[in-house]
Formats: structure tokens, C-alpha cells, sequence
């Protein structure tokens, strides 16, 4: 006997190790099965999971499952980032919270160790995290980006791309972390709206012949100024460009440029330009030869060392080593002493903040790695321009072709200790000068030779055939970890050269980008496993890392595997809190999913998200909606126990196509109807339309009609048609079970093993194949039946009908087909509408309630049932109230203040009170209108 409830806090996990222990995650061993292949977005080693995770591995298990149980051999491949900059950041804190060293006095190697202990023993929770969800990922096969395989592609990739002239050393802008003191990408900078400053500052002409004013929320950068950019079309200052500003503090002169940049419309038209401190300036500089002449040091201080380009000779003596932001108020008070601040206007700004540090990021110049992604990316447009690569829904292919098509090189160093290690080593550098007629060989001091490979050895050969080129055979003494120690090593043997290591380590998405290949196994020899899964079938992820994930696998895929790394890309939406607000820790309305799944299951939670899954569309997420769909399933519970009590149960030998009942034909024909709608919906990528079948058939249709149908039939006295319907019934419900499997993998699971003899898991069972089972007859029929009882209660809620009043029903003009549905079926409507009894007429009945259904009017007498007095006072009454607030409400929605600056969800929320209200007014004017007419 099946328990009174499903209890998903004892059972999920249980269900979960049996799935794993039967190996159900894995792919079928069968080279007739079609392959479907899905890689998940690696989350973060150190992350946790978050109701974005939680969206985005339902709808990947969903599309696992579904396409597990239609029989392709599905590997679903898991795996984790190393995450450099997060990881590194949680053992230093966990270092400074020990009162232990630093990891510049524990050493690289000494720290590593230690990031390697922390990853074994706290690492990775959010895998276990995901098998709370019901993920079901073939863990055997799980990756790390750090692990030796993938590192051995990182390696082969790095080294090929720069044999290939893809990759290259270069001296470039990149968003410097000053705390952390490394590079970070775009996507780890978070732009913070913040109260700031326009200061106004006048730059005389060297000639004395006057002033040019520019702004800048930065003066500190002042001291890096080049250049100060005007219009080429702007009249005011034609006569200007060439000439020579003199740059106040540095004492230096700098030109007056043409450039578009500038904008005649914006201030005085007049820009300041820092090549070395500013993304646009840094182009501007490139146009107009500009020199680069950087003023701050790793740290965001004021120079107090020479770094050979020119900057400390503009900083005065007193300012060197001073930090930015104290820096930036010195040099606005040395402006106005010396007469040169002209305004200082309040100004909202965008300023950038590192997200894991929470400092205020700044554009710095360093010699950085970067990967020629312009030329890459010329086939991963193509790609996705001839169709080898779809995206879903479409609209954002225009976001990845904006990006791809305006691309920059690509920044891969990082300078952290927890990462792939740039695999490059340098050693002193030659080069050959003729003097007096004679070849000397000198030392080139301005740059070390590189020597990029993957292993120290490749690179000692690398550097022997490199010094044999100008005559040398130098013993090469070892690898070393920085160029300091490989100079001293140098010293203590003239003869000898000594290698040292890059420092830095590659940015994290270089390993991610390699993800879909590099996880099977590639480049190590496991073509059986790469043929059968590459490409991917489909990626699913989110909008914002479109062009830090997914066009970064686009090109390397392309490039390495000659072929996209997927088929389509699924962007899913954002989830939202209940009223459409962005989720943030700081407005207090973060959802936690794994608090949902303790409090209302795994299954309700996945059903809730994917059922609002719709394509471009975010999500609105809320304990109620959880909660709903946890009734949903109960439903569903209360449905098998139903089955169970009438012993309903599938003979081995059952035929659906050979029933003969209409009410049984017309539930197999709508299970029919409902697969193709589900198959349609998430071969599409339109899970929330998948979903919403899968509801209906199960709440609507199988739990409240069908099984009310099939009431009569099971309790009457026709052995024949008891024992079809107890079979039918088991028989849909094991449908049922299939259909929603994908969605609410565990209370299936366990109802398919209580309701049954079974020699399967549901999770490897066959998806349902109802081909045939369409009835028009019988679906055009029961449809009838449904809408009349649906009518008839209708008409009792609304005229007030005391519940347990037995009425007449009266069908008036029908037709020989209607009066003979109305017979073949009079016990069953009498029941479920609660009639005395059913007749027919020419006439309606005085004092009738009446509605339409075909070409029959339905009257429903009710002289001595109502009052019809009362009801009008009731009814107007009503409408009175409802005319209130549809006045309150206009008027509130009228107003275009409150409109432009209340919330957009608390407007929309009035605005769905106001069509709720105008629809009630609606419904109780007609049922008014019936009382004053009998």
C-alpha cells in the first residue's frame, strides 16, 4: 500500500544513489544509438550554487532525461573551473585568518601545494549541491580545468596558436586589480554608479596665446596627459591643432590633436588624452603616435621608480609613492594655487570596481599575453551566419556579432599563482652588430628572448638552437623562477644560460574555452570518445557570458576540432524575485534554491522554473509558485493512490489502440496529443511550453476529468468495461509518469517503482510512443461533455445555486447528435453537475439560467432555488465594489507620475488588479443580466 504523501526529504536522496548506483548517468554502450551530447558551464570550484545555477542544470536535465529515454546514448559532461583570482582569494583569506604567512613569503610552490589542499577538502561543493537538484551528469567522467589532461590540452593549444602567430607578447591597456595587482577580464568588473566629479581645468598655450579647458573625473591622470584632442571639424579650434600646450605640474609640452574622439557637443569640445591610463585615450595615442607614458606603479601608487617610459620625471619629488586617490587631491590643490581649476561640476558616474577585490579598478599598461581573436573570430561568425551554429532564441545572435565583429585582442595573462602557467620561459637575448667591418655579438638588453613550449625541456632545446644561431654553445644551467635569480645564476657562470620562467598564469576562460573537446579526453588519443561527442549537441547558458564563454569555444573549436564546438546555444533569461526585481544581496531578496529544495523538494523547484522558461523571457520566482507546483505534485501522488485503491494496473498483454470505451479512447487520445506537444516544445528549446502540457494532461485532463470519468465505469457492474478502464487508467498513468520524468525526476521515480512490476528505472525507460491513439470522435465527444459540466457549474457559481440543490437541465434546439450524447452519458452528467434530471425542449423554461453550448441552449430553471430578489441586490451590489476599484485604479494608472516612478513590477502588478477586476465585472453583469430576465 503507497504511503499517504510523498516525502521528498527521505526520498530523494535515496532515489539519487540508486540512479548512480545502476549507472544511469552514463551513455549507452550501443553504436546504433544516436549520440546527444551536453557539456555544463564549469562552475566555479569555489562557488555554491545559486538559483541561476539552478535554472540553467533543469532545463540541461531536462533535455538529458528526455533524450535518455527516447534512447540516445546522452553524456552529460560535468566538471569545474579552477577559478584563478577566486580561488587564490579564499586561501589567502584563510591564511590571514590562521595568523599564517602570506603567499609571497610561503613561496609559489609552498602555496600551490596549499590551494591544492584546500580544493581536495572544501573544493567543489557545488557538485554535490547539483545532485541535490537531480542533475544527473555522468560523474565518473567528471573534469577540473587543472587536472592533468585538460592541462596538457591548455598546453598544446597555447604553444600551437603561438607557433602560428596567434599568440603574442604586446604592451597594452588591460583593467588592472590593484589589490590583487594582476589583469582582469571585462566580466569581473562590476560598474557601480557612484557620486563623483567633473573638475575643470585650464591648459595654457605654450606661445602665451591663451587656454584650452578640459574636464576629467581622474586629475591624478593629469600628469600622464599626451595630447589634448579637438574635433577636426570643430571651427572653434582649427587654428589650434599643431600647436603646443604646456602641461601645468609635469612642466612638459604637449600638441594640440585632431581626433574624433572629441565631441564638439560635450563641454568645451576640448579632451585631455592619457594613452596609458585610458581605454579610448590608448586609441586615440595609436592614431596620433602619441607617446605611452605611465604614472602609476602595480599598486595604484604614484612612480617612485624609474620604469623606463618617461612617467617619474613628470611626477614632483614630494608626490612619488603616493597613493592614487590622495594623489588626485594634491594635484587638484596644486591646480588652483597655480590658477588653473576653472569648475567643479557634481557628476553621477560609472565607475569600475573589481568584484572579488572591491577596488576601484584601473586601466594601467603592462606587457600582457594576448591571442590575435580578431583572426579567430572570422569562422566563428561564419559559423553562426551559415547556420552550423544556432542560437536560441534568435535575437541574440545580433549581441554575438556586435561583439565578434568589433573584437579586441584578448588578454590571457594573469598575474596569479593558481592557474595554468604560461608556458613560456626567457633567456638573455642577442642580436649581431657590424663594427669596423667586423660581426660582434652583443646582448640585447631592451628584451629577453622568448622561448614558448610545453615542457622545460622543449624549451632548453628551443634555447640551444637559438644560441647556436650566433655562434654560441652555452650550457643551459636550469630553469629558474624569476629573471633575478637567472642573472645570478648567469654571474656565477659566465658561460652558462639560465632559463627562467614566465610568472603569470592564463586567464581562466583560455582552459574553459578548450572545454568541449578538451573534456573528451583530446589531445590524447580517444577518438572513439571525441567522433561519438564532438560537436555538442546543444549548450545551454546564460546572456552575459556569451562573449567570455561562448564565443571564446566558437573559435578555438573551430580552429583545433575543424568543426563548431555545438549545434545550438539555449541563452536562458534571468531569474527574478516575485515582483521582477533584479535578485542582490544588498536588496535582501536573494532565493536561495537549495533552502527551496529543503523546503519543498527538488522536483517542485525544477518544475517552477522550467514551466516559466520561456524564450526571452525572465523568470519570476517566489515561494508561492514553489509551493504550487509542490501541490501539483501531490496531485499527482493522490492520482497513483486513486489507481492503487480501484486496482487499476496494466495487463503485460494490454493493447491501447484495441479499448473501446469513448471515455477511454478520448484519454489515450489526449496522452497522444500531449507527447507531441512536449516532444515539440523541447525539441524547440520551449520548455515552458513543454511544461505547460505536461501540467495540463496531468492536472486537467488525467486528474480532474479522467479519473472523475472514470468513476462510474470502475464502480459499475460491467465487468468488460471495468477491467478496460482499470488498465487504461494504470496505462496513462504510467504515461503520465514519462512525460514528466524530465521535469520531477524524483516523485516519478519513486511512483513508477510503487505502482508496478517493473524491470526498469524510470530514468532508462522508453520515452512514451503513442502513434495511432488520436481519436477525433472520442476527443471531439468528451471535449463536449467536459464543456457542458464546465458550463453548468459555471452557471451555479454564478446565480448562487446552493451546492447540494438538485436542478433539471433543459436543452433547448438541440440537435439528434447532441440529445443522443445527452443520453448515452445522462448519469454521468447528473453526477458531475448535480441535476435532478436532463429533458428537452423547443422552449426555455420560465426563470431559467441559460447558456449556449453548439447549437443548443442550456436552461437551468431555478423558480423556488434563488432568490432573485436577493440575487440582483447581491449582484449590483457587488458591482458597486468592483466599479470602485476599477475607478481607483484608472485613476491610479492614469496618473503618468506614478507610472514613471514606481517599480515596473508594482505597475504591472496594478495593471493585472484592473483586466482581474474589469474581468469580474464582466462575468457578474451577465449573470445580472439573466436575473432581470427571468
Amino acid at each position: 500500500m503507497m504511503d499517504k504523501t510523498f516525502n521528498p526529504q527521505d526520498a530523494e536522496t535515496r532515489i539519487y544513489e540508486a540512479w548512480e548506483q545502476a549507472g544511469a548517468f552514463q551513455p549507452i554502450d550501443d553504436d546504433n544509438a544516436e549520440a546527444f551530447s551536453i557539456v555544463i558551464p564549469p562552475p566555479n570550484v569555489t562557488g555554491r550554487l545559486h538559483i541561476g545555477h539552478a535554472l540553467n542544470n533543469t532545463l540541461q536535465d531536462t533535455l538529458v532525461r528526455y533524450k535518455r529515454m527516447l534512447g540516445c546514448s546522452v553524456l552529460w559532461q560535468p566538471g569545474t573551473d579552477h577559478a584563478g583570482i577566486a580561488t587564490q582569494m579564499v586561501v589567502e583569506r584563510q591564511l590571514s585568518q590562521e595568523g599564517n604567512i602570506s603567499r609571497r613569503d610561503m613561496g609559489r610552490d609552498a602555496f600551490i601545494e596549499r590551494v591544492w589542499k584546500w580544493k581536495e577538502e572544501s573544493g567543489g561543493a557545488i557538485l554535490q549541491q547539483l545532485r541535490r537538484l537531480g542533475a544527473s551528469c555522468d560523474w565518473s567522467r567528471e573534469r577540473f580545468t587543472l587536472d592533468e589532461g585538460l592541462s596538457k590540452a591548455v598546453l598544446k593549444v597555447f604553444v600551437e596558436l603561438h607557433e602560428q602567430g596567434l599568440i603574442y607578447r604586446d604592451k597594452r591597456l588591460v583593467n588592472w586589480d590593484p589589490h590583487f595587482q594582476t589583469a582582469i577580464s571585462d566580466l569581473e568588473v562590476e560598474n557601480k554608479e557612484t557620486q563623483g566629479h567633473f573638475w575643470h581645468f585650464a591648459y595654457p598655450l605654450a606661445d602665451g596665446s591663451g587656454e584650452l579647458v578640459v574636464a576629467t573625473t581622474r586629475p591624478e591622470t593629469v600628469l600622464g596627459d599626451c595630447a589634448v584632442a579637438v574635433h577636426p571639424d570643430d571651427e572653434r579650434y582649427q587654428h589650434l591643432i599643431g600647436k603646443m600646450i604646456k602641461l601645468p605640474i609635469a612642466d612638459v609640452e604637449i600638441p594640440v590633436v585632431a581626433d574624433e574622439h572629441a565631441d564638439p557637443e560635450q563641454g568645451t569640445g576640448c579632451v585631455k588624452i592619457t594613452p596609458a591610463h585610458d581605454f579610448n585615450d590608448f586609441e586615440v595615442g595609436k592614431r596620433n603616435n602619441l607617446p605611452l607614458i605611465n604614472i602609476l606603479d602595480r599598486e595604484a601608487r604614484l612612480l617612485s621608480e624609474d620604469d623606463g617610459m618617461g612617467g617619474l620625471a613628470r611626477i614632483p619629488a614630494e608626490w612619488r609613492g603616493m597613493d592614487r586617490f590622495e594623489a588626485r587631491k594634491a594635484l587638484v590643490a596644486k591646480m588652483e594655487e597655480l590658477g588653473f581649476l576653472r569648475e567643479v561640476e557634481d557628476k553621477t558616474i560609472q565607475q569600475p570596481y573589481g568584484d572579488r577585490s572591491g577596488v576601484v579598478i584601473e586601466p594601467w599598461l603592462t606587457d600582457q599575453w594576448y591571442v590575435n581573436a580578431g583572426e579567430l573570430a572570422k569562422e566563428a561568425i561564419a559559423a553562426v551566419e551559415d547556420g552550423r551554429t544556432t542560437f536560441h532564441p534568435k535575437t541574440w545572435e545580433k549581441t554575438y556579432f556586435e561583439w565578434m565583429r568589433n573584437i579586441q585582442p584578448w588578454c590571457v595573462s594573469r598575474q596569479l599563482w593558481w592557474g595554468h602557467r604560461i608556458p613560456a620561459w626567457y633567456g638573455p637575448s642577442y642580436q649581431v652588430e657590424e663594427r669596423d667591418g667586423e660581426r660582434h655579438l652583443a646582448l640585447d638588453h631592451s628584451s629577453p628572448q622568448t622561448f614558448v613550449a610545453e615542457s622545460f625541456e622543449d624549451a632548453e632545446t628551443k634555447a640551444r638552437a637559438y644560441y647556436r644561431e650566433f655562434g654560441l654553445e652555452p650550457e643551459v644551467v636550469g630553469e629558474f623562477e624569476t629573471a633575478r635569480e637567472a642573472e645570478e645564476a648567469n654571474s656565477a657562470a659566465p658561460r652558462a644560460v639560465a632559463l627562467w620562467r614566465d610568472e603569470d598564469v592564463l586567464d581562466t576562460w583560455f582552459s574553459s574555452a578548450l572545454w568541449p573537446f578538451s573534456t573528451l579526453g583530446w589531445p590524447d588519443d580517444t577518438p572513439e570518445v571525441v567522433e561519438k561527442f564532438y560537436p555538442t549537441s546543444v549548450l545551454i547558458t546564460a546572456f552575459d557570458i556569451i562573449f567570455f564563454w561562448v564565443a571564446r569555444m566558437m573559435m578555438q573549436g573551430l580552429h583545433f576540432m575543424k568543426e563548431a564546438p555545438f549545434k545550438d546555444v539555449y541563452i536562458h533569461a534571468l531569474v527574478r524575485d516575485e515582483k521582477g526585481q533584479k535578485m542582490s544581496k544588498s536588496k535582501g531578496n536573494v532565493i536561495d534554491p537549495l533552502e527551496l529544495i529543503d523546503e519543498y523538494g527538488a522536483d517542485a523547484v525544477r518544475f517552477t522554473l522550467a514551466a516559466q522558461a520561456g524564450q526571452g523571457r525572465d523568470i519570476r520566482m517566489s515561494k508561492e509558485r514553489v509551493e504550487g507546483y509542490r501541490n501539483f505534485g501531490t496531485k499527482l501522488w493522490n492520482a497513483a493512490r486513486f489507481c492503487e485503491m480501484n486496482e487499476c494496473v496494466t495487463p503485460p498483454d494490454f493493447d491501447p489502440k484495441s479499448v473501446t470505451n469513448t471515455v477511454n479512447k478520448w484519454i489515450l487520445s489526449e496522452a497522444a496529443a500531449t507527447v507531441k506537444a512536449i516532444n515539440a516544445g523541447l525539441d524547440g528549446f520551449r520548455f515552458n511550453d513543454a511544461a505547460a502540457a505536461a501540467y495540463r494532461f496531468t492536472w486537467n485532463v488525467f486528474c480532474d476529468w479522467h479519473l472523475e470519468l472514470a468513476k462510474p465505469l470502475l464502480q459499475g457492474e460491467d465487468e468488460a468495461a471495468k477491467a478496460e478502464t482499470r488498465a487504461t487508467t494504470a496505462y496513462v498513468l504510467d504515461q503520465a509518469l514519462k512525460m514528466l520524468h524530465p521535469f520531477m525526476p524524483f516523485v516519478t521515480e519513486e511512483l513508477w517503482q510503487q505502482t508496478g512490476q517493473r524491470d526498469t528505472q524510470l530514468i532508462t525507460a522508453s520515452w512514451p510512443q503513442l502513434d495511432g491513439l488520436e481519436n477525433a470522435d472520442a476527443t471531439a465527444e468528451m471535449g463536449w461533455l467536459i464543456e457542458l459540466i464546465t458550463d453548468i457549474r459555471r452557471l451555479r457559481s454564478e446565480m448562487n445555486v446552493p451546492a447540494g440543490a438538485q436542478i433539471p437541465l433543459i436543452a433547448v434546439g438541440a440537435s439528434a447528435e447532441t440529445a443522443a450524447r445527452l443520453e448515452r452519458h445522462q448519469a454521468l452528467i447528473q453526477r458531475m453537475a448535480r441535476l435532478a434530471d436532463i429533458g428537452v425542449s423547443d422552449t426555455v423554461p420560465p426563470a431559467s439560467a441559460q447558456t449556449v453550448l453548439g447549437e443548443a441552449t442550456l436552461a437551468l430553471p431555478l423558480e423556488g432555488v434563488i432568490d432573485f430578489a436577493a440575487e440582483r441586490a447581491r449582484i449590483e451590489k457587488e458591482l458597486s465594489k468592483l466599479d470602485g476599484e476599477i475607478m481607483r485604479l484608472e485613476k491610479k494608472l492614469g496618473n503618468e507620475k506614478f507610472v514613471a516612478n514606481a517599480p515596473e513590477a508594482v505597475v504591472a502588478e496594478q495593471r493585472e488588479k484592473l483586466d482581474d477586476y474589469k474581468n469580474q465585472k464582466t462575468k457578474m453583469g451577465e449573470a445580472l443580466e439573466r436575473l432581470q430576465g427571468m
